[in-house]
């Protein structure tokens, strides 16, 4: 277990940062990393995804010619865990930092259906994973990343990879799965792992993009993705993905108007 403060463990911003995102929010700032959309081969290959998402062109086309050789070789096959998205963002020198309130297997989340089938196959590696990741140059903290500290990540140095489940979140955009996640909020139900790739901000929504589907741009209040991310069974798990030289970060300010300001240019959930 990390020994580091909770400032130092969660990552909150300061008050005064807090203040800036808030501003940020009322003027309708509009933040977006650029990135190419990969949809998942499979039901388990998500935050494998999201990775590929994140690749530069040539690297995505080594990934996808040796996809199932590099899944071997990492370990995981078809069971993906958050440290083993770090793990394939290593080999292709992406640089990051995984927070997730438990560094290691969650023994509460054999209760989970979900897990039935994996718990005790990926044990094994994934807790060697987390014990070797400092000497493999793989930054992971212990703490949970606030949701006013993931929009000024987002704002100012990256995209980021979430696990959420599945059933809280839904687009505000194409109104996927809006129904459902209502019934889940109200009713409940079983945890459904998945991961999604963060890539910007308008006003308060955060963009992401889903790789359960079609190349397109959804967004999701703050407060919505962060009910996703904090369900039972995902501890929290996000990785931030510290931009390197050259990928574009295209921002622009719409004046804060009656009736909302003006759409961004990616103002609808339609295929890009």
């Amino acid at each position: 277990m990390s020994s580091e403060n909770t400032s130092k463990q969660t990552g909150f911003p300061s008050s005064q940062e807090s203040i800036d995102i808030q501003s940020s929010a009322e003027n309708w700032e509009y933040t977006l990393h650029d990135v190419d959309h990969v949809q998942q081969r499979h039901n388990w290959d998500c935050g494998v995804a999201c990775v590929m998402m994140l690749l530069s062109p040539q690297q995505r086309e080594e990934f996808e010619a040796n996809f199932y050789n590099i899944c071997a070789e990492e370990g995981f096959h078809q069971s993906t865990w958050t440290v083993d998205l770090c793990y394939l963002l290593k080999r292709f020198d992406i640089k990051h930092t995984m927070y997730s309130t438990m560094l290691g297997v969650n023994e509460e989340y054999k209760k989970y259906s979900y897990y039935d089938n994996i718990f005790d196959l990926d044990r094994e590696r994934v807790e060697r994973r987390f014990a070797e990741a400092g000497s493999r140059g793989i930054r992971v903290r212990q703490g949970a990343v606030s949701s006013a500290r993931l929009l000024l990540h987002l704002r100012r140095h990256g995209p980021a990879i979430a696990l959420v489940d599945a059933g809280y979140l839904a687009c505000d955009l194409c109104k996927r799965n809006k129904i459902k996640a209502e019934l889940k909020r109200q009713f409940g139900g079983g945890y459904a792992g998945h991961y999604v790739l963060a890539v910007g901000v308008r006003g308060s929504r955060v963009l992401f993009r889903d790789p359960a589907l079609s190349a397109r741009l959804c967004a999701a209040s703050a407060q919505a993705l962060q009910r996703a991310r904090a369900a039972p069974g995902t501890d929290l798990d996000v990785v931030l993905v510290h931009q390197g030289p050259g990928r574009e970060l295209a921002a622009l300010r719409a004046p804060a108007t009656g009736g909302g300001g003006r759409q961004g240019r990616r103002g609808g959930c339609v295929v890009q």
